[in-house]
This record gives structure tokens, sequence and C-alpha cells, in this order.
């Protein structure tokens, strides 16, 4: 499957195998990992597992995150997108798409995770036609609270999901072409 959206500064496209480097970069740092239930991988085959799974649920599900590349250096920046999440009882959700990111740290702080948001959930209105989309942050996440509710998403509480041990925020968005 083969993604191509372009942002003023960013290149969202499928992730490849030849972006194991950054992946592991990316999921290896406990800063990144902080508010993800600490606990980063540790080998590039845990890395290649992750692209692995991303790339079957490109397969199975016709959608999955999309790699951010930085359009200026040409840089693998970390992840963005839409997933269709059918793993996990989510606040009451089952079965439900929602937008996300993670960004390798050095990427922090320019903008990227909104900007990157913003073209997710343009996709998923306007070219995928979904009704809704939905989004959770940890509590204490206020970056990336901040960041959902610049996409657009808005705040609808708080909940402990008991699979991960995590306190947790729940956000929705609804198309607003429906």
């Amino acid at each position: 499957m083969t993604f191509h959206i372009e942002t003023d500064r960013l290149l969202l496209r499928e992730l490849r195998d030849t972006d194991l480097e950054g992946m592991f970069e990316l999921d290896s740092n406990p800063n990144v990992h902080r508010y993800l239930g600490n606990k980063p991988i540790q080998t590039k085959a845990e890395a290649q597992k992750i692209l692995d799974s991303v790339k079957q649920q490109y397969q199975e599900r016709g959608i999955g995150r999309f790699a951010v590349i930085e359009k200026d250096s040409g840089d693998f920046i970390g992840w963005s997108g839409i997933r269709l999440n059918t793993e996990y009882n989510m606040n009451g959700c089952t079965k439900y798409y929602d937008v996300g990111y993670r960004l390798i740290e050095r990427f922090w702080g320019k903008g990227y995770a909104t900007e990157s948001g913003k073209a997710a959930v343009n996709y998923a209105f306007n070219i995928m036609k979904l009704p809704e989309l939905y989004a959770t942050t940890e509590v204490g996440n206020q970056a990336s609270h901040n960041a959902l509710l610049k996409i657009g998403l808005h705040y609808v509480n708080d909940f402990y999901f008991e699979e991960e041990q995590l306190d947790l925020r729940w956000y929705t968005i609804k198309n607003p072409n429906l």
C-alpha cells in the first residue's frame, strides 16, 4: 500500500523497512515513552516488529500509521496518521479509527505533531470519508493534549485504561462534511 501526503514542511508516506534506524531511535528513547507506559524498546528486532505490524495493518485494514519525513532534510522524524483499532476496548469503544503521532525527541517543539495530525485528519475525512476519529493521551502529557486541540479534536473525558494501567484522556472529532 502506498501513501503520499504533503504538507508545507512534511511528507507522510507508508512505513518501510528502510525506516528501521529511525524507528529504533524513536521507540528506544525513554523520554519518548514517558507518557506511553515507560516501555521503550531495547533492540532493532523490536523496531522491525513494529514496522511489520504496521505493514500488516495496511494489508488487513487498508490503513496504518504513516512515516513522517522532514522535507528540508529528508530525515525520518517519526510517525503520524490514522489507525483502525481493533485490539483494545478503549473507553467503551472496541472498533474505531484514531489519529496519533510519535516523534523523535530532537524534532519536538516544531509543530510537526499538529501539522502531520491535521494532514491525517484531512485524509481520514476527505479520502476515507470516515464519520469520526478518536485520540488518546496520557493525562500528564500536556504537549500532546495541546497538539490534539490544535488539530481540532475535542476533549471528552479522562478514563483509566486497565490493560496498560494508564490514566488517559479521550478526544473526538466529527467529519464536518457528513
